[in-house]
C-alpha cells in the first residue's frame, strides 16, 4: 500500500479486529492538496479528509512513504545551472534519471521511472542537461562526453549531501551518458541502459541528410527544420565529430566487472534498432540483456513493464549488508 503525500502531518489508525484503515490526513491548506480535487471540502472536515480503505489481504504493517517532489538547481563543471526534480521519500539511496536526445526531464519514461521508484521508497532526481530543457547552456548535436560529466556533477552534488547514487539511468542518448560515465568512474555499481545507441555513426543521415559530411565540410553547420520548415537545431561541424569520436565500444569494454549493467530495448524501435542492444551484452563485462517485444523507442504503450523490469533489477543487485563502493567524494559506503 502506498501514498504520495505533500503534507505536513498525517495518522495512520488500525481498527482491531478489522482489516480497515483510516488515514487521516491534516491538511495545512486544503487548496492545494492533491486530494482537494478528489475530497472536497466539506462539513467537518475543512481541515481534515478522512479515507476508509478496505484492504483484502493483509500481512505486514503498513507504513505511508510521504514523498515530496522539489526543483534542485545544481552547478556544472562549466558553472551552468543544471535543473532537475527530486522525488524525496526519505531514502539515503537516490537513484538518477538521465534523458535523450532533445528530451528532457519532465519526458514520459523519465516521470514514469522516477515514479516508479518513489513508490518503492527510493528518493529519484530526473534532471535535464545542459542546453536542454529547464538548464542552462546552448544545445550541441554531439556533446556525449560533456552530457556523462553533467552527470557526474549532479553524483558529487548528492553524495557530497551524505546520499548514497544507488544506480544511474539513462534513456537513449542519457544510455549512453550513464556508459559513459561508469566507464570513466568506478563509483555506481547498477546502470541501466534504456534504448542507447551501440553505433553512433548510425542514424545520422536520417537527420542531417545524405552526403551530410561533404555539406558541413563546405559550410561549417547544417541547419535541422522540421516538416514545416521551422529551425529546431543547428549542428556544427565540430559537434558532428564529437559524435563521431565518440567510441561506446571502447567504453563498454573499460566498465569495471563489479557494476551491474542493464540494457533494455524495444523490438518496434525506430530510432535505435534493437541490434544495438546486442552489441553491448557483447562487450560490457557485467551485463544483462532484456529485450521488449513491441515496444517502441519510448515504451509508449510498454511503460509497466518498464518500470518492472528496472525496479527487479535494482532490487536484486541491491544489497544492504553486501560489498562497499567507493563514493564520488572518495570515501567508501554501502552500495545500498
Amino acid at each position: 500500500m502506498y501514498w504520495a503525500i505533500n503534507l505536513q502531518r498525517f495518522s495512520l489508525i488500525r481498527r482491531r479486529h478489522h482489516r480497515r484503515f483510516v488515514i487521516s490526513h491534516h491538511v495545512r491548506d486544503p487548496a492545494d492538496s492533491e486530494l482537494s480535487a478528489r475530497f472536497p471540502a466539506g462539513p467537518g472536515r475543512s481541515a481534515c479528509v478522512c479515507v476508509s480503505i478496505i484492504i483484502k489481504s493483509l500481512k505486514y504493517s503498513i507504513f505511508p512513504i510521504v514523498v515530496q517532489r522539489r526543483r534542485v538547481v545544481i552547478p556544472n563543471s562549466h558553472g551552468e545551472k543544471l535543473v532537475g526534480i527530486l522525488h524525496e521519500t526519505g531514502s539515503k539511496q537516490l537513484v538518477i534519471v538521465c534523458h535523450g536526445f532533445q528530451s528532457t526531464k519532465d519526458r514520459i519514461p523519465m516521470v514514469n521511472l522516477a515514479a516508479a521508484l518513489e513508490r518503492e521508497g527510493i528518493s529519484a532526481f530526473r534532471f535535464d542537461f545542459s542546453g536542454n530543457g529547464e538548464s542552462e547552456g546552448s544545445f550541441l548535436y554531439g556533446n556525449y562526453r560533456r552530457e556523462a560529466e553533467d552527470l557526474r556533477a549532479i553524483v558529487q552534488d548528492f553524495c557530497a549531501k551524505g546520499r548514497v547514487i544507488t544506480a544511474i539511468i539513462g534513456h537513449s542518448k542519457g544510455g549512453n551518458a550513464v556508459l559513459l560515465y561508469a566507464s570513466k568512474y568506478n563509483d555506481i555499481s547498477i546502470v541501466i541502459n534504456i534504448s542507447g545507441r551501440f553505433n553512433l555513426k548510425r542514424g545520422i543521415e536520417g537527420r542531417l541528410g545524405l552526403g551530410y559530411l561533404q555539406r558541413i565540410k563546405q559550410n561549417g553547420f547544417i541547419d535541422v527544420r522540421n516538416k514545416k520548415g521551422k529551425l529546431e537545431y543547428r549542428v556544427t561541424q565540430e559537434s558532428l565529430m564529437d559524435r563521431l569520436s565518440t567510441d561506446i565500444h571502447a567504453a563498454c569494454h573499460m566498465i569495471c566487472q563489479d557494476c551491474r549493467v542493464l540494457t533494455i530495448h524495444g523490438t518496434k524501435d525506430k530510432m535505435v534498432p534493437a541490434e544495438d542492444a546486442l552489441e553491448f551484452d557483447k562487450f560490457i563485462p557485467n551485463h544483462k540483456l532484456h529485450i521488449i517485444e513491441g515496444a517502441d523507442h519510448e515504451f509508449t504503450s510498454h511503460q509497466d513493464e518498464l518500470a518492472s523490469l528496472v525496479i527487479q533489477f535494482i532490487k536484486a543487485n541491491y544489497q544492504k549488508d553486501g560489498p562497499t563502493s567507493k563514493r564520488a567524494d572518495g570515501t567508501i559506503d554501502s552500495r545500498m
